[in-house]
C-alpha cells in the first residue's frame, strides 16, 4: 500500500480525531507550565487525580487487548468488549486521559491545562460520537450496551 493511499485510509477510519487528540494532549502538557504557586494539598489533589487517570486508562487498554486503537474505527477483526471498566463506562480510556489532563493541570496550578483539558472532552465526545456509529453498524448488540452504560462516567454522563 503506498503512502498517498494508508493516509487516506488513516483519514477514513477517523485519523483527524487522532491527530487532534494528540496535538490538545501536547497542549494540556506544555500548559503545565506551573502558573503559580501550589500548596501541599492541591500537589496531593493532582497527584491523586493523575494516579486514578493512568490507572483507568491503563484499565481500559488491558481490557481492550488486541482491539486496542486509537482510531475511532474498530479493527478488523475486533471483538466487542463490555467487561472490566467497559462493564461501567463505555470510552474509560477518554475519562482516565481526562482525568489525567485535570491532575496535570491541578498539580501545576495552571489554567491553560485545565481549559485545553476541556477542549480535549469536546474531542471526545465527537470522536466517541462516531466511534459508536462505527460500533453500532458493527456489532447489533452495542445499542442494548450503549443503553445500559454511560459515555464517560459512571451513573452520569
Amino acid at each position: 500500500m503506498t503512502l498517498p493511499s494508508r493516509l487516506q485510509r488513516f483519514r477514513q477510519r477517523g485519523g483527524v480525531f487522532v491527530a487532534a487528540q494528540f496535538v490538545l494532549i501536547g497542549l494540556v502538557a506544555l500548559r503545565g507550565r506551573k502558573r503559580k504557586s501550589v500548596g501541599i494539598l492541591q500537589k496531593a489533589a493532582g497527584l491523586s487525580l493523575m494516579a486514578l487517570g493512568g490507572a483507568i486508562v491503563a484499565s481500559g487498554g488491558r481490557s481492550l487487548g488486541r482491539n486496542l486503537s486509537a482510531l475511532p474505527e474498530p479493527l478488523d477483526g475486533a471483538q466487542l468488549v463490555t467487561t472490566g471498566l467497559y462493564g461501567h463506562i463505555r470510552h474509560p480510556i477518554y475519562s482516565g486521559l481526562l482525568v489525567l489532563g485535570v491532575g496535570w493541570g491541578v498539580l501545576r496550578g495552571s489554567p491553560g491545562a485545565l481549559g485545553w483539558t476541556a477542549a480535549l472532552a469536546t474531542l471526545f465526545h465527537f470522536k466517541a460520537s462516531r466511534e459508536e456509529t462505527a460500533l453500532l453498524a458493527r456489532f447489533p448488540e452495542y445499542a442494548a450496551y450503549r443503553k445500559r452504560t454511560k459515555r464517560f462516567v459512571p451513573g452520569v454522563v
